[in-house]
């Protein structure tokens, strides 16, 4: 597989999410290799979406959401976590896409070393913070190029997903604009993360892509 073209990711959030999922995010750490197949994203805007991070405008942390396209964006959450995000739309116009959950494609014993509690390989990047353990991805690596082949992080072209087999759905909690039906998956996939809204817990539901 090769890397995404950039023109790919010059789009729309929600358009650009559709695109991502099949693509394969890789990362090379010092135990070797590993790979995760996209099956789960979010997508995110600026200005006009408040539960983005640039809706109120430009900062030091949010920078690499402003382009150009390509780039990853990774943030700390809950003193935490790490959540990693690709850049979409033009240079100087914010949008990002979460990547929220995939299956491993490559160094799966590497996989499970990190995540020894997963239940089964299914479990192993089944969330956000779950891909970015499993990846080895933290702060070091924000604003990395995804679409440079040299780069340690790359974003490969994979698969397209058939439009038929995405479902749709609310994003994941957020306490603003969260019925917006920006969250895509691949029906089926067993890496799809739980829906969670108001901090009660359940089982995905698709929507209407709208």
């Amino acid at each position: 597989m090769t890397v995404l073209a950039r023109d790919e990711l010059s789009a729309d959030p929600v358009d650009a999410a559709r695109r991502l999922l099949g693509c394969v995010l890789e990362a090379d750490t010092p135990d070797g290799l590993v790979g995760i197949r996209l099956v789960e994203v979010e997508a995110y805007r600026g200005g006009d979406d408040p539960a983005s991070h640039c809706y109120r405008g430009r900062t030091t942390r949010n920078e690499v959401m402003f382009g150009p396209p390509g780039f990853l964006y990774v943030y700390f959450v809950y003193g935490m976590h790490y959540c990693a995000n690709i850049v979409c739309l033009t240079d100087g116009v914010p949008g990002a896409v979460l990547v929220r959950a995939g299956e491993v494609a490559a160094g799966v014993e590497i996989a499970r070393g990190r995540r020894r509690s997963a239940r089964n390989d299914g479990d192993l990047a089944k969330g956000p913070a779950k891909l970015t353990s499993v990846l080895g991805l933290d702060l070091g690596h924000n604003g990395v190029d995804l679409l440079d082949p040299r780069s340690p992080v790359r974003l490969l072209a994979g698969e397209p997903v058939a439009a038929e087999s995405i479902e749709a759905g609310p994003r994941v909690g957020v306490t603003t604009a969260m019925d917006r039906p920006w969250r895509f998956w691949v029906r089926d996939s067993p890496a799809v993360s739980t829906y969670r809204r108001g901090g009660r817990r359940r089982a995905a539901t698709a929507l209407d892509p709208g």
